[in-house]
C-alpha cells in the first residue's frame, strides 16, 4: 500500500464536472492524489495551500483563466509541471504557454491514450527548467534552443504539432514527421545525445509556407560521405545501402533523410550540414 505522503499529487482545474470525471477515471492509479477544481481561482487556492506534482488546466474558465493560472504557478510552486487542456487553443496561447513552461498542451478533443501517456511521462521527467530555452515565441515566428535530450525534443514536437492544427490532415502529418525526424537526427548524430549540448529550432508560420529550421553543435555531414543512408544510393542501385548498413554493424533503416525529402516540398542543407530548412507551401 503506498503511504499518503509518496502519492503524485495531481489537480484538475476545469469548469466542466465532466471533464472532472473523465480524468480522474482515466488517470486514476494507487499511487496517485486527484483533486479537482471548478475553475480558476479555486484552482490557485489549491495551488497557494500545498505542492503539486502535477496541475491540469483548461483556459476560459470563470474568474480566472488558466493562462493566468499558469503564470501564477511559475511563481508559487515552479516545480510542478502543467498540462494544458483547452478548447480555446491559439497560436499565441501556446506559444505563451511554452514561455510559461507549461510542459504540454493539448487541444480538444483529444484522445485519453495520449493524454495518459503525457502526464506518466511529466510524473516521471526529471527535465529541468532550462532544457528550453526560448529565443522568441512569437505566433508566426518561435525560436528555442532545447538541450540534447529525446524527451525535450518529444515534448517540443507536440507543442509545434499543437500549432499546426489548422493544416489539412495529411499536410499535418506530413510535415510534423519531418520535422521529427530532423530534429531527432540532430539530437543523436549532431549533438550525440549530450544534455551538455544544445540544438536550436526556428518554426516559421508566413503567409504561404511553413519553415522549419534546425540547427545541431555538431561538425555536419557531406552526402558524399553517407553510404550507409539511402538518400546517397545511386539510381540503379536503390538499395546499396543496405549492405554497407550489414559491413559497418549498423541497424537496418537509413531510410531517414530520404523519407523526409518526400514529406515537404524543399529540404536545403547548409554546406558543412549541420544546419537544414524545410519548407511546406500551403495550398
Amino acid at each position: 500500500m503506498t503511504n499518503m505522503a509518496d502519492k503524485k499529487r495531481i489537480l484538475i482545474v476545469d469548469d466542466d464536472p465532466s471533464v472532472h470525471e473523465l480524468l480522474r477515471v482515466a488517470l486514476e492509479a494507487g499511487d496517485r492524489e486527484i483533486v479537482t477544481a471548478s475553475d480558476g481561482l479555486e484552482g490557485l487556492k489549491a495551488v497557494e495551500s500545498s505542492p503539486w506534482n502535477l496541475v491540469i488546466t483548461d483556459v476560459l474558465m470563470p474568474g480566472m483563466d488558466g493562462m493566468a493560472l499558469l503564470e501564477r504557478i511559475r511563481v508559487l510552486r515552479p516545480e510542478a509541471r502543467v498540462v494544458v487542456m483547452t478548447a480555446a487553443s491559439s497560436a499565441e496561447r501556446i506559444v505563451t504557454g511554452i514561455r510559461e513552461k507549461a510542459f504540454a498542451w493539448f487541444s480538444k478533443p483529444f484522445t485519453l491514450d495520449s493524454v495518459r501517456e503525457m502526464v506518466d511521462r511529466a510524473l516521471e521527467s526529471d527535465e529541468s527548467n532550462d532544457d528550453i530555452t526560448v529565443i522568441s515565441a512569437s505566433p508566426t515566428w518561435l525560436g528555442l534552443k532545447l538541450r540534447c535530450k529525446m524527451e525535450t525534443a518529444s515534448r517540443i514536437l507536440h507543442f509545434v504539432r499543437e500549432m499546426d492544427r489548422g493544416l489539412p490532415a495529411g499536410d499535418q502529418d506530413a510535415v510534423a514527421s519531418a520535422f521529427r525526424e530532423i530534429l531527432m537526427n540532430a539530437i543523436e548524430h549532431g549533438g550525440h545525445n549530450d544534455p551538455a549540448k544544445s540544438v536550436t529550432i526556428t518554426y516559421i508560420r508566413a503567409q504561404g509556407a511553413l519553415l522549419y529550421y534546425v540547427g545541431d553543435p555538431g561538425t555536419g555531414f557531406s552526402f558524399d560521405r553517407l553510404p550507409h543512408a539511402a538518400v546517397s544510393n545511386p539510381a540503379e542501385s536503390p538499395i546499396q545501402h543496405v549492405e554497407r548498413r550489414h559491413e559497418m554493424g549498423l541497424r537496418s533503416g537509413g531510410f531517414g533523410i530520404l523519407m523526409t525529402r518526400s514529406l515537404v516540398d524543399e529540404m536545403i542543407y547548409s554546406e558543412s550540414g549541420n544546419e537544414v530548412l524545410l519548407i511546406k507551401y500551403l495550398r
